[in-house]
């Protein structure tokens, strides 16, 4: 891959004393008066200044190229110039209303996607708006569990993530989320079809319906646990399923994968509920990365960038039998701040922007290879780089010891403090980088860069990364 010397941020000027003196003072605030429960906080903590398109700037207005976009909550950039204009025509009009009474953004934006789902899945159904990810996800649980019943097990995936409520986090794999809280539900966790950590010998597609077949076991007789053949009744009510795994490492499963589980829940009678907080709204070239699949789902739960991370806004689209108002009715599930008009005129007003946009999601997708390919060198280029893979601009590569195998988690940490620390040189100015990571071993760079990204920003990412990776491995 060719990557050329081209469109550089422009540098900044040395920091005066006094915003030295201003950051050593917030800094003692922060570490005196704020929680860290409610952030990953790092153990050199970095105040960003400003932000603008793929970029976020420090006090000194260094440029760091953004490469996971506030965990893919803005797709669309920062500073989104017709989205920002969406938020204040709406502060201007209408910013505040009661949930108990309508405004037409809630109607307009209900409309539109589950109108979306009808032309896309011919399935019929309604939407629920709530503020954050877990919560969306709370509702959700609720629904399935009004429709199976009172049921409060559910199958979830290892390495899935689906938030930090109590609620959410019992059906997230990491039990150090819950593990300072009590049990609420429970999740019966089953393999991921993660094939570069599979068994060896078998193609991604082998693997797939490997993974199937062994989830499929567990109804085989009333002792694998989970299905009563007298009552013919599953003990779980729902199988909560990311498309692509976000906190997992952006696992990226085969394309047969869902086709085959979906026969399996639908002959026990498991209902599917798709989690699209962070892979929805174009990450992956669809409004939905469950489209890619070939499924429907039973609910589905969406947030983050819906508003471009301007105004918290989640929910859920369920079919019309789940959610109807006569088997859900009204004051089932209920936040004071839900609909909100703020969220809901800027979520609408992303979905006509990118409706308008003449194959938006076709450029996603070439966008998405090119840097795939840009990952690709990088694999070639060091050893440490063991997996890369990428559906749209959902990608992923994963560091490892020098046999490309062992996963080698020191080395992003290392990776991720240069980063921050702005200490990258092109062509003579110095440039960061905004960095994820991810995966079961946490050794997994997880690139979600903003959907607007240029040529010419991707490939000052790949050079930005070659330097990354040369610094860390040969000092």
């Amino acid at each position: 891959m060719n990557i050329p010397a081209r469109h550089l941020a422009a540098g900044g000027t040395r920091p005066s004393a006094f915003d030295v003196s201003r950051e050593t003072r917030l800094l003692a605030l922060e570490q005196r008066y704020c929680s860290h429960g409610d952030t990953v906080h790092y153990s050199e903590p970095k105040i960003f200044d400003r932000c603008q398109g793929s970029y976020m700037y420090d006090a000194e207005d260094v440029p760091y190229l953004d490469l996971q976009m506030w965990y893919s909550a803005v797709n669309f950039g920062y500073g989104n110039q017709r989205l920002n204009k969406a938020l204040t025509r709406q502060l201007d009009r209408l910013p505040q209303v009661a949930s108990q009474y309508l405004h037409a953004e809630k109607i307009e934006l209900a409309a539109t996607i589950a109108q979306h789902a009808e032309k896309t899945w011919g399935a019929g159904g309604r939407v629920h708006f709530n503020v954050g990810g877990s919560q969306a996800v709370e509702d959700a649980l609720k629904l399935v569990r009004n429709a199976r019943r009172g049921k409060g097990t559910m199958f979830a995936f290892e390495g899935g993530y689906h938030g930090r409520t109590l609620g959410a986090s019992a059906i997230t794999s990491s039990y150090r989320y819950r593990r300072r809280y009590g049990h609420f539900d429970r999740a019966l966790f089953v393999p991921f079809p993660y094939h570069f950590r599979g068994p060896k010998g078998m193609d991604k597609e082998e693997y797939g319906l490997h993974c199937v077949k062994q989830f499929e076991r567990l109804f085989e007789s009333e002792y694998n646990g989970v299905w009563d053949p007298k009552a013919g009744e599953a003990e779980c009510a729902a199988f909560f399923v990311e498309p692509i795994q976000g906190t997992g490492g952006y696992v990226i499963p085969p394309h047969n994968f869902f086709i085959e589980l979906k026969k399996v829940l639908d002959r026990y009678g498991i209902l599917l509920v798709v989690d699209e907080i962070q892979m929805g709204v174009y990450r992956t070239g669809k409004l939905w990365s469950i489209e890619h699949f070939g499924v429907t789902p039973d609910v589905l739960v969406f947030g983050k960038a819906i508003t471009n991370g301007l105004n918290p806004l989640s929910g859920i689209w369920a079919r019309d039998a789940l959610i109807n108002p006569e088997v859900f009715p009204p004051g089932s599930t209920h936040s004071t701040f839900a609909s909100n008009p703020l969220g809901t005129a800027v979520a609408l007003e992303t979905l006509r922007m990118v409706e308008e946009e003449q194959d938006f999601g076709a450029a996603v997708m070439a966008k998405g290879a090119y840097f795939l390919e840009g990952l690709q060198y990088l694999q070639r280029s060091h050893k440490v780089v063991g997996d890369v893979d990428g559906l749209g601009l959902a990608l992923r590569m994963e560091i490892c010891e020098e046999d490309g195998y062992t996963p080698n988690k020191a080395l992003v940490d290392r990776m991720v403090d240069i980063a921050l620390a702005a200490d990258l040189e092109l062509d003579g100015r110095r440039h960061g980088l905004v960095l994820d990571i991810g995966g079961y071993y946490k050794n997994v760079v997880t690139l979600a860069p903003s959907l607007l990204i240029t040529k010419s920003e991707i490939d000052q990412a790949i050079r930005l990364l070659d330097l990354l990776l040369t610094r860390v491995t040969r000092g």
